[in-house]
C-alpha cells in the first residue's frame, strides 16, 4: 500500500508496530487533547517570557513547595504557599479573580499538580507550569535563594544556547 508516496507494508500479527498497536486519534480529538492540555499547562519559557515584560503578566506564579525548597531557590516574584497550608492560607494571599500558575520541584514531583487541584477547588483560574523549578533552573532563568538572586548557564539539551528562545 502507497501513501503520500511512501510504502507501506500491511501489518501481520507476528511483527505488531509498538506506536500503533493502539490507533491514533482522530484529528478532531487529537485537536481538542491538545487544546485542553494548553488550557491546564504553562511551560517554563512562556512564564519568564510573560514575566520578563515588567507588566503585569495578568498571573500569579505560586511556588507550593516546603520553606527548605523554596529557601533553595524559587521563582522571582512567585508567592509561597506550601500546599498543605493552601486551603487556610490560599484565601488571603491570592485574588480569585487573577489566574495563578503553579510550581513544585518538577516533573517528577506532582505538588504542583495537588496545589492547582486544591487551587480549582476553592474556586481559583489555575494552569500548572511544566517543568517546575527544575526546568527554570536548567532554562538558564534567574532564581532568588536567601542569599540573593542566581543565573546558571542554560542546559544545551533544554533551552537553544544562543537563542532568545526555541522557537516553539
Amino acid at each position: 500500500m502507497r501513501i503520500n508516496g511512501r510504502k507501506f507494508l500491511p501489518m501481520t500479527t507476528t511483527a505488531v508496530n509498538p506506536v500503533l498497536r493502539i490507533a491514533p486519534a482522530t484529528p478532531a480529538e487529537a485537536a481538542a487533547y491538545f487544546r485542553a492540555s494548553l488550557v491546564f499547562h504553562a511551560d517554563v519559557s512562556d512564564v519568564a517570557a510573560a514575566l520578563s515584560t515588567g507588566g503585569d503578566p495578568g498571573f500569579v506564579v505560586l511556588d507550593s513547595r516546603a520553606t527548605e525548597s523554596w529557601d533553595q531557590g524559587h521563582v522571582p516574584g512567585a508567592v509561597h504557599l506550601p500546599n498543605a497550608l493552601i486551603p487556610e492560607q490560599a484565601g488571603e494571599l491570592l485574588d480569585k479573580s487573577v489566574p495563578v500558575v503553579t510550581y513544585c520541584w518538577g516533573p517528577g514531583c506532582n505538588g504542583a499538580t495537588r496545589a492547582a487541584l486544591a487551587l480549582a477547588e476553592l474556586g481559583f483560574q489555575v494552569k500548572e507550569m511544566l517543568g517546575g523549578f527544575e526546568y527554570w533552573v536548567r532554562e538558564g532563568f534567574e532564581f532568588e535563594t536567601w542569599q540573593g538572586r542566581e543565573r546558571r548557564a542554560a542546559d544545551p539539551l533544554t533551552a537553544p544556547i544562543g537563542a532568545e528562545d526555541c522557537g516553539c
